[in-house]
């Protein structure tokens, strides 16, 4: 998919989607202490990545809430990480305010590697599309969800359940 619809409007994305069963695709995000984070600072783990345009906004609040809700029912070999172009700074002040302690958020607002590198980056608006990709412990890809409409939720079942298969 190339692009997404945006309230209806259609806005397309900049890269390509992995394909499940290759390799995910390594990214460099920063994280609220300024530092560095790729792929391999999840290496073994079952890593699920969830890419949304801005956390101050309603259904990403929502989302990102629901998943730190479903991480306590999770394995510790599980790690949940939502993705945006916040500033590590608002990222580190949405989860003091929303008391989100279970999921990482990692910022791609330098050069948004991880949505070029995921083809998940919306050109009109230089923000993320809201997906979610489930990498494997052994670094390859084994669920991707990329949400037609991006005011609209995920299916967290279907996610939820390729985490579970590799937990």
């Amino acid at each position: 998919m190339n692009t997404v619809t945006f309230k209806g409007t259609t806005m397309h994305l900049s890269g390509n989607q992995p394909a499940v069963g290759q390799k995910a695709p390594d990214f460099t995000l920063t994280a609220t202490d300024m530092s560095p984070k790729g792929l391999k600072d999840f290496a073994g783990k079952v890593l699920v990545l969830v890419s949304v345009p801005s956390l101050d906004t309603p259904v990403c609040d929502m989302e990102v809430r629901r998943f730190n809700k479903e991480a306590a029912a999770l394995s510790d070999k599980v790690r949940i990480v939502a993705v945006s172009c916040d500033l590590p700074f608002a990222q580190a002040r949405w989860c003091g305010a929303a008391g989100v302690s279970a999921v990482q958020t990692l910022s791609d607002y330098k050069e948004a590697n991880f949505g070029k590198a995921y083809g998940v980056l919306i050109n009109e608006l230089h923000l993320l599309a809201r997906t979610i990709f489930v990498v494997a412990p052994d670094g390859t890809l084994a669920y991707s969800q990329i949400v037609p409409e991006v005011a609209h939720e995920p299916d967290y079942a279907a996610a939820l359940e390729a985490v579970k298969k590799l937990a």
